[in-house]
């Protein structure tokens, strides 16, 4: 993708990524949301949602890319913002690093309640996307306004605010 220090190592399912970053993110409770950074495209400001969204937690940043129908990478201070999204040169559009995104620009300055994992349990089972994993976020402030989302939108991720849709079965960490 182009982006300075993504790695993407992703994990299939709720056992693996609990094991593997359940204690990190749940040990971000307490610290409050400083900055954040998502891929848009300079021409037009589209938000790019294939690319990590990372999140700035008081000096620790989480980086959370959803890929394929149910892998997820984490990631945890490696991707540089600062330094530009190389390797585009041969398409229409110039993806840039953005400080803003209509979902998550409130949140900066409030302190993290809890993370939680979510994995989707469809009743029909023949969804495509059962237990795909998303990763909430829980801040302080209003409630019913305080929760934020980023989930699998099927090979890229997708951002919500609110209460989850109640097919979501919450882990908390």
């Amino acid at each position: 993708m182009g982006i300075k220090g993504f790695d993407r190592a992703p994990l299939v399912g709720l056992d693996a990524l609990r094991a593997a970053h359940g204690e990190r993110l749940a040990g971000l409770a307490g610290r409050r949301l400083t900055g954040f950074a998502v891929v848009r495209f300079a021409e037009d400001g589209e938000w790019f949602a294939d690319c990590p969204v990372v999140l700035e937690f008081d000096g620790r940043q989480v980086e959370l890319c959803h890929w394929k129908l149910d892998e997820l990478s984490i990631g945890w201070d490696t991707i540089d913002t600062a330094a530009p999204v190389a390797g585009w040169e041969w398409f229409d559009c110039t993806p840039v690093w953005s400080r803003h995104h209509e979902r998550i620009d409130d949140l900066v300055g409030r302190e993290l309640r809890e993370a939680a994992l979510l994995e989707w349990q469809p009743t029909d089972r023949r969804d495509v996307a059962s237990g795909t994993v998303a990763v909430e976020f829980a801040f302080s402030g209003p409630v019913g306004d305080n929760r934020l989302r980023i989930v699998n939108g099927l090979d890229e991720n997708r951002l919500e605010r609110g209460p989850a849709d109640p097919r979501y079965l919450r882990h908390r960490l």
